[in-house]
């Protein structure tokens, strides 16, 4: 029974009663039954005004559904009622702003895709570009061997590069996803530097650089993903340190948190350079270092993962310095 059919039903079975009630209030009181005539129409007439109104303020609920629907922004709260319908709306509200929610973080999501993807192409050009020139070379007929093996030795560090820039990038895609589970291990401070630094003893030895370590105490967390983020400071330090300068790691615990101190003598940070310095492939403006600008980014979102924090600033009297911290309870 659709719902035009279901009103005309009920309008003929309220008109049944109505003679009914009259007929019996008649043979019970004579003409003081007949009172009881404008009584059930009074209430009749009064169940079919608020029936309309109800129909009203549906129609009017469709068609800002409708609007909605079609683009419209505002959605009138300041015309909810009370009443079952009022719930209704309220409810019908709530799941529009919800909704309206989600697409803007979709819509953000396609931007940020969008944005990645231009900066992985645009990072992955320059050392194509490279590689397409050193094939070039490589054809030559009149290359002597020792030329050769330099451009062999050039390819093959372009490929290195490409490799980890790739690597890099699934690892901060995985970990801005959420898909890496971070464990809770206690773990002493001086083990996690000490495998975070072991990429970097040869170089920073061949650069003339000193690396010492002070760390006492421990921290709660994964100590294979935290190293690799030390690891990207440390790297770091060692590129913008000129010859003979040091890079220092401390480490200490308190009953609040745990604290990692990576400090070099280079030149510091542009305080220009500070706010974007955690930026995916923000390189700064000094442009000193030949990375891709992703490894400080990663380390952000290695200690930020496992509840910590990370800050950069320069010291006194020249030097960088960055600090992060696990605490060992919510902050």
């Amino acid at each position: 029974m659709n719902p035009l059919e279901h009103k005309t039903v009920t309008r003929l079975l309220y008109l049944a009663l109505t003679g009914a009630a009259t007929g019996f209030g008649w043979y019970l009181g004579g003409l003081h039954g007949l009172l009881l005539l404008p009584l059930c129409l009074g209430f009749w007439g009064l169940a079919e005004w608020n029936a309309a109104r109800t129909d009203r303020e549906l129609a009017q609920l469709s068609q800002t559904l409708n609007r909605i629907l079609h683009g419209e922004e505002h959605l009138g709260v300041e015309e909810y009622s009370e009443g079952e319908l009022g719930i209704l709306r309220s409810e019908i509200h709530k799941m529009t702003v919800r909704l309206r929610e989600q697409q803007q973080a979709l819509q953000a999501d396609k931007v940020y895709l969008a944005n990645s993807l231009a900066d992985l192409s645009h990072q992955l050009r320059t050392p194509l570009t490279s590689m397409n020139l050193v094939a070039e070379l490589l054809y030559k007929e009149d290359l002597t061997p020792q030329r050769r093996a330099k451009l062999c030795r050039e390819l093959a560090q372009l490929l290195s590069q490409m490799d980890w820039l790739v690597t890099t990038l699934l690892k901060l895609s995985k970990l801005e996803a959420g898909t890496i589970p971070f464990r809770s291990d206690t773990v002493p401070l001086e083990e996690v530097v000490r495998q975070a630094a072991a990429p970097f003893l040869i170089p920073m030895e061949l650069r003339e650089q000193t690396f010492s370590v002070d760390c006492s105490g421990s921290f709660i967390g994964d100590v294979h993903w935290t190293a690799e983020g030390v690891g990207n400071l440390i790297k770091n330090a060692m590129e913008h340190t000129p010859a003979g300068g040091s890079i220092t790691v401390r480490g200490r615990e308190n009953a609040l948190f745990s604290e990692l101190v990576v400090e070099d003598t280079g030149p510091g940070i542009d305080p220009q350079d500070l706010p974007h310095l955690f930026e995916r492939f923000y390189r700064g403006s000094s442009r000193t270092s030949h990375g891709f600008g992703i490894g400080l980014s990663l380390t952000q979102r290695i200690v930020t993962g496992q509840g910590g924090t990370i800050q950069a600033r320069n010291r006194t009297p020249q030097g960088a310095q960055f600090v992060l911290r696990f605490y060992k309870g919510t902050v």
